[in-house]
């Protein structure tokens, strides 16, 4: 079983491998440009300069999905990229954990929907995991321990995120006459946003070699800041700078229990959530990670919530070489942090 070295915030996995990570691409591109040209009036009217999202935040542009396309859907496609990847049959999985902040509805669960549409048996668990941005790295700790603990042989993670509702919606609360400076910097961050699925098949370390190992990780919470960032599918206000220093000390701290337990200080590659070239900076001068070693996803995609980490190793995967080291760098608002090694 995974062990937990110190409480539960430090553990270690024994026996569980990735088998495959892949990624559903939303097809409709919307640029920073067409955002900032929707709200122009609007930035005039209040006296904020044009360009933020893609000069402060580095993000040229986002993805949407088309409106018939369900967050369910795009976290089945994923499923099923990585099921044919890591070629392991849907009969053969016993836990599927849909780990998506977007929703439909409130119930029945997402998972349902993905385990319906991937052909799964009754005999698969599952359910959905919610931890805003951080729940993906949530269910890959989750399916690690069940799998070390010999209750299922694979696991199977999923994700799929869509922003276009919400920022269909906050553009035209932005466009109304009575929308104000605070308005615009209140939903800065919902115009980051991105849409994508991702999707990682888990199995045991001893039965495939060829897969990459999960080595452990370290787990933190810092729930006194649960109010700066609240949204919903409707709306999300956010005190950006109060979420920035709020997660740089918190990561500071996860990163310095980390180094009691693990050599973090030398990975090959760190994949971190994708936010913006300001958290990026600050991350990695605050944790002294080399920017070389941090691939990114945000300028082209934006933050696409929790599948932002999967989505991002997925990409970066065909560059990584048997033996590499890769840290997986999670935190979600709430907040929560987390990071997992997995030896590739």
């Amino acid at each position: 079983m995974t062990v937990a070295a110190v409480g539960n915030s430090t553990f270690r996995f024994r026996d569980t491998a990735v088998l495959s990570v892949a990624i559903a691409e939303a097809p409709l591109v919307m640029t920073s440009a067409e955002i900032d040209e929707a709200l122009a009036a609007t930035y005039e009217r209040v006296g904020v300069r044009p360009g933020l999202l893609e000069g402060l935040a580095g993000i040229q542009e986002r993805r949407w999905w088309p409106e018939d396309v369900s967050f369910a859907d795009a976290a089945a496609m994923a499923g099923a990229k990585a099921l044919a990847d890591a070629g392991v049959d849907p009969g053969q999985i016993g836990l599927l954990v849909d780990t998506s902040v977007s929703r439909a509805h409130l119930e029945p669960s997402a998972a349902v929907d993905v385990h319906h549409q991937l052909g799964m048996p009754s005999r698969c668990m599952n359910f959905d995991l919610s931890n805003a941005c951080l729940g993906f790295v949530n269910g890959m700790h989750l399916a690690g321990m069940m799998i070390d603990a010999g209750q299922i042989d694979y696991a199977i993670v999923v994700d799929g995120e869509g922003s276009r509702e919400l920022q269909e919606r906050t553009i035209a609360r932005l466009q109304r006459d009575d929308a104000t400076a605070d308005d615009i910097f209140e939903n800065f961050a919902s115009l980051t946003l991105g849409s994508g699925g991702a999707a990682m098949v888990l199995g045991r370390a001893s039965e495939h070699p060829e897969g990459h190992r999960f080595v452990g990780g370290v787990s933190r919470a810092a729930t006194q800041h649960h109010r700066i960032c609240v949204g919903d599918m409707h709306q999300m206000r956010t005190d950006s700078r109060a979420l920035l220093e709020a997660g740089l000390q918190l990561s500071v701290e996860i990163w310095t229990e980390a180094k009691q337990h693990f050599d973090w200080s030398d990975l090959d590659c760190y994949v971190i959530h994708q936010v913006s070239n300001v958290h990026t900076q600050a991350i990695t001068a605050a944790l002294e990670i080399d920017p070389a070693r941090v691939p990114l996803t945000f300028p082209s995609r934006g933050n696409i919530g929790p599948a932002s980490i999967p989505f991002t190793l997925a990409l970066q995967a065909d560059d990584l070489r048997a033996g590499d080291r890769v840290g997986c760098l999670g935190i979600g608002s709430g907040l929560n942090a987390s990071v997992i090694e997995i030896a590739w």
